[in-house]
């Protein structure tokens, strides 16, 4: 069920029969010449509308605009928004869910900056409501960094990256009509990993950047339907796995 087609007649009802609410995170910034400024908010609401409907969700609308980090925030259509402000933004949204009695809420992002916005967030409010469980779902986690290559989808490249052929290939799966790779649209090379272990590195403008990283030109949309099926699967899984265990 979606949040925005609920009668007020209805909302109470609609809220004390949902098991949990989503709130999908997008943003609006460059991906690319070849890729929509839309793609998060693509990816974010399309991943929650594919939630299996038999977990009883509540879906409400994905929030469009967010903090974008200073490399994107030069290129044109990237709209930001100071960081703070979007951190009282979300605690007043998730307030307001928890207001309406929901107390199992699913954070589903598709934006890296909204990493630790819904992190500290989530942490901000069940300081108030103490019976409160937040499941925090970066959807490019739900399938395994190296699947694509071992299937032989990408040659040469994880095909991670922001605008690369991972994540336009999940766009194209949901909107094969938006991702257009063009023959002067440049394929760069991001610098190998500086560590096996995970790692944080903040950088104004990285090696193999141009507003977008990545091998653009293997982006697919068989690529894309295997990506979302397996991220899919997985976060039915594990949403399920979640409302079994029992609330606070």
């Amino acid at each position: 069920m979606k949040a925005l087609d609920i009668h007020g007649r209805h909302a109470e009802d609609a809220f004390r029969n949902a098991a949990f609410a989503v709130v999908p995170l997008g943003s609006l910034e460059y991906h690319g010449p070849h890729s929509p400024l839309g793609t998060d908010f693509f990816l974010a609401q399309g991943f929650a509308d594919l939630i299996d409907p038999g977990l009883n969700p509540l879906v409400y609308p994905a929030i469009p605009y967010t903090a974008c980090p200073g490399k994107t925030g030069d290129y044109p259509g990237t709209i930001s928004i100071d960081p703070a402000v979007f951190h009282r933004y979300l605690s007043d949204v998730l307030e307001g869910i928890c207001r309406s009695g929901f107390r199992r809420i699913v954070l589903l992002n598709a934006h890296d900056g909204n990493i630790g916005a819904s992190r500290t967030v989530a942490e901000e409010v069940t300081s108030r409501w103490k019976d409160a469980s937040f499941l925090l779902i970066n959807w490019w986690q739900l399938a395994a960094a190296d699947a694509p290559e071992k299937l032989g989808f990408f040659q040469g490249t994880t095909g991670r990256g922001h605008g690369g052929p991972y994540e336009m290939s999940a766009v194209k799966a949901f909107r094969p009509d938006l991702v257009h790779v063009s023959e002067e649209d440049a394929e760069l090379t991001p610098p190998p990993p500086l560590s096996p272990m995970p790692y944080v590195l903040v950088e104004g403008t990285p090696e193999g950047w141009a507003g977008y990283t990545g091998h653009i030109r293997q982006t697919s949309l068989q690529t894309g339907d295997w990506i979302v099926g397996e991220v899919t699967a997985n976060m039915n899984a594990l949403i399920a796995n979640w409302l079994g265990r029992p609330a606070p």
